[in-house]
Formats: C-alpha cells, sequence, structure tokens
C-alpha cells in the first residue's frame, strides 16, 4: 500500500513539473520566425547549387541527366 502511494505521488510531481515547464516556455518571436526562414531559404538554395555543380561536371563528363 505504502509502495504504490509514493509512485502515486511521484508520478503526480513529475506530471506538474513537467505541466509547469511546458508551460513556460517561449513563443516564438517575428525575429526568430524570420531567421527560421531564411535558414530554409539557404539550404534550399544550397541544394540547388550542388544540383547545378554536379549538372556542370557531368556535361564535362559528356553524360547527360
Amino acid at each position: 500500500m505504502m509502495k504504490s502511494r509514493k509512485l502515486t505521488t511521484t508520478i503526480l510531481i513529475t506530471s506538474m513539473v513537467l505541466g509547469i515547464l511546458s508551460a513556460c516556455q517561449k513563443q516564438e518571436g517575428p525575429a526568430e520566425h524570420a531567421g527560421k526562414e531564411i535558414d530554409k531559404a539557404m539550404d534550399k538554395t544550397g541544394q540547388q547549387i550542388e544540383k547545378a555543380g554536379e549538372g556542370v561536371q557531368d556535361a564535362a563528363k559528356g553524360d547527360k541527366k
């Protein structure tokens, strides 16, 4: 009986702590959102440059894709 009471208390306290911590999480501001969008754009641009570079290498070898 005592073991189950300790377990229940531990679960309850853990749930409360997790609830409090998740409520304290900051919302994303406009600058952070813009930064993430810039990161996505840079990744996409990098992929396109890589793809173009591969095309140039293939063209230099005489391959066609």
